[in-house]
C-alpha cells in the first residue's frame, strides 16, 4: 500500500515536468518555422515568374503552400528531406498582379512568410499619334496637341521632332505632359515631323514600341487684301478688270468680289494669293462701291473699298481714264451728304525707257541672282515687255498682277517693271531690253530701251574681310617705310657731325692770302692732301 501511494506521488511529480517540457518543444518549434518568400515584384504579361518558398531549421516533412490575395491557395509543394525550398512557377496574365506569401508547415506547426506584391507590366503595342486639330494642319498662333496612344500599361513616352529628342529644357515651346505634347502658339518653326516612342522596362529587359511619323503643317495667316482696277479698250468698248490679293498667307484661299455688298464673283486661289474678276464698265456711270473679300478655315478679311468710275471728261478730251480712289470730300449741305468722287485721267505711256542692274550677292560674296529695272519716264499704267537677245521672255499673258509666275530661271515682279534672273550662268549672260505700252490698249504703240548687257562671271566679290586685310596690309608697309626713313635721316645727320668733329682746320682755313714757293708748295701738299681727305669723307657719306 504504502509503495502504491509512492508511485503514484512520482507520476503526479513527473507529468507537470513532462507536460511543460512538450509545450516547450511545441513553442520552439513554432517559432523555428518562419519561411521566406523569395521571386520578382514585377514581370511581363505572358512570361514565368518564380517564387521560393524556404523554412530554415525544420523538421522534414514540411509542407509548403503558395498563397495569394485572400488567401487563395495557388500551388502546394512538400519538403521531405529538410532545408529544401520549394519553388512555385507561374504563368503571368492579367490577374497575376498582387499580393503572394507562403506557409510552411511542419511537426503540426505553421508559419507565415513575408508577402510579395506582384506588378504586371504590359508591353505597348500599336502605337500611333493623334493630332487635335485633325488633320495635322494648323495656322500661326494656333495651339496644336499630339497625343501618343497604345496598348500597354506602366509606360513612359518620349517624343522626338524631326528625329531629335524632345524636352523641356532643350525646347521650351514644347510642353510636355505624359503622353501628351502641347504647342500653346504654333509658328512656322513647328512644322515637320513628330513620333513618340513607348518604352515598359522590367528589371535589364527593355520594351519599345515606336509610332508613324505625323507630319505638321503651318499655314501662314493671310494678310488684309488689297484691291486694285484697270480698264482696257476693245475697239469703242471698255472692259474692266478688279484684282484682289494678299501680300501674306498659305494658300489656298477662296477671294470673292462684291459690288454694293452684293457678291459678283468667287474664285479660289490654289497656288497664288492673286484673283482677277472682270467687271462691265459704261464711261460716266458709277459701276458700285468694289470690295474684296479673302476667306481660310480661320479667317476671314475685306479690303477697302473701291468706287469704280470711269469720268466722261477724260473720254471728252480723248485721254485714257482709270478707276478714280475712295470718295475724299464729304460736303453737309441741307443735311445731305454729297459724295464727291475725283476722276484721274492717265498719261499715256512714252518719252525714254531704259533698263537698269543691280547685281545681288550672297553672304559668301558670291553672284547669287540680278534684278533688271524697268524705268519708263512717262506712263501712268504701262504695260512692260522684256527681251534677251531679241527674243522675249517669259511667256506673255496679258494680265495685271502683281508677282506673276514665270519660268524656272525668271521672275517678274512690280506689274512686270523688275525681272529677277534667280539662276545666274553662261546662258544667262547677254543683252535685256525692255518695251512698254498702255495696259489698256492692247494695239498701242510701244517704246523701247536700249539694249542692257548683263555679263555673268564667277568672279568672286572681294570679301569686307579681304579689304580688310589688304588695307592692314598697306598701312604696315607704309610704316615700315616711314621708320626707314627716319633711321636713315638719323644716320645721315651722325655722318655729318663725325666729319665735322674730324676735320676743325677744314673750316679754319683762309679763303685768300699771299703765300712763298715753298710755302705754294705746302700748301699745294695740303690741298692734295686736304682733297684726298674731301674725296674719303665724301666716299664715306
Amino acid at each position: 500500500m504504502q509503495s502504491t501511494v509512492m508511485k503514484n506521488l512520482q507520476t503526479l511529480t513527473v507529468l507537470p515536468i513532462l507536460a511543460l517540457a512538450s509545450l516547450f518543444i511545441r513553442i520552439s518549434v513554432s517559432t523555428s518555422l518562419r519561411p521566406l518568400l523569395t521571386g520578382p515584384d514585377v514581370a511581363y504579361l505572358g512570361s514565368r515568374v518564380t517564387f521560393w518558398c524556404t523554412a530554415t531549421d525544420s523538421s522534414p516533412p514540411v509542407t509548403y503552400e503558395l498563397m495569394g490575395d485572400g488567401g487563395v491557395l495557388i500551388n502546394t509543394d512538400i519538403d521531405f528531406q529538410g532545408d529544401q525550398s520549394a519553388r512555385f512557377v507561374l504563368k503571368v496574365t492579367a490577374t497575376s498582379e498582387g499580393s503572394y506569401h507562403c506557409t510552411a508547415t511542419a511537426g503540426g506547426s505553421t508559419g507565415v512568410s513575408n508577402s510579395i506584391k506582384l506588378t504586371v507590366v504590359t508591353p505597348a503595342s500599336n502605337t500611333r499619334v493623334t493630332s487635335e486639330p485633325f488633320p495635322p494642319v494648323a495656322y500661326e498662333g494656333s495651339r496644336f496637341v499630339l497625343n501618343c496612344t497604345t496598348n500597354g500599361s506602366h509606360l513612359s513616352y518620349t517624343w522626338f521632332f524631326n528625329r531629335k529628342k524632345v524636352t523641356s529644357s532643350t525646347s521650351p515651346a514644347f510642353h510636355l505632359s505624359g503622353n501628351t505634347l502641347v504647342m500653346g502658339k504654333v509658328t512656322l518653326e513647328h512644322a515637320g515631323s513628330y513620333y513618340c516612342m513607348v518604352k515598359s522596362r522590367v528589371q535589364d529587359t527593355e520594351r519599345l514600341s515606336n509610332s508613324v511619323p505625323v507630319q505638321l503643317t503651318v499655314k501662314v495667316n493671310v494678310s488684309k487684301p488689297r484691291i486694285s482696277f484697270s480698264i482696257s479698250k476693245e475697239g469703242a468698248s471698255y472692259h474692266g478688270n478688279v484684282t484682289c490679293w494678299s501680300t501674306r498667307g498659305s494658300p489656298p484661299v477662296n477671294f470673292s468680289l462684291t459690288l454694293d455688298d452684293r457678291e459678283v464673283g468667287s474664285v479660289t486661289a490654289a497656288e497664288s494669293l492673286t484673283a482677277w474678276f472682270p467687271v462691265d464698265m459704261v464711261p460716266g456711270l458709277d459701276m458700285g462701291v468694289a470690295q474684296c473679300r479673302v476667306t481660310t478655315e480661320v479667317q476671314e478679311l475685306t479690303s477697302e473699298p473701291v468706287t469704280l468710275v470711269v469720268g466722261m471728261s477724260c473720254i471728252d478730251n480723248r485721254s485714257k481714264c482709270v478707276f478714280p480712289w475712295l470718295p475724299t470730300l464729304f460736303v453737309l449741305f441741307d443735311d445731305l451728304f454729297l459724295f464727291l468722287y475725283p476722276t484721274v485721267c492717265a498719261v499715256p505711256v512714252g518719252g525714254n525707257v531704259k533698263v537698269e542692274v543691280e547685281y545681288l550677292y550672297r553672304a559668301d560674296s558670291k553672284l547669287a541672282a540680278a534684278r533688271l529695272s524697268c524705268q519708263v519716264s512717262r506712263g501712268t499704267f504701262p504695260y512692260v515687255s522684256w527681251l534677251f537677245n531679241n527674243s522675249v521672255l517669259p511667256s506673255e499673258t496679258h494680265v495685271d498682277s502683281n508677282i506673276q509666275p514665270a519660268l524656272s530661271q525668271y521672275a517678274v515682279a512690280d506689274h512686270r517693271r523688275t525681272l529677277f534672273l534667280a539662276n545666274l550662268g553662261p546662258e544667262e549672260s547677254g543683252y535685256y531690253r525692255c518695251k512698254a505700252r498702255d495696259s489698256y490698249d492692247d494695239s498701242g504703240p510701244w517704246v523701247e530701251s536700249p539694249a542692257m548687257l548683263v555679263r555673268v562671271t564667277d568672279t568672286p566679290m572681294p570679301t569686307i574681310e579681304a579689304i580688310t586685310i589688304a588695307f592692314c596690309c598697306f598701312l604696315l608697309l607704309t610704316l615700315a617705310a616711314c621708320v626707314g626713313c627716319v633711321f636713315t635721316m638719323f644716320d645721315h645727320e651722325q655722318a655729318h657731325a663725325h666729319v665735322a668733329t674730324t676735320n676743325p682746320s677744314l673750316d679754319a682755313l683762309p679763303l685768300s692770302s699771299p703765300l712763298s714757293q715753298s710755302e705754294g708748295q705746302q700748301a699745294d701738299t695740303c690741298s692734295t692732301d686736304s682733297s684726298v681727305q674731301n674725296q674719303t669723307v665724301e666716299i664715306t657719306v
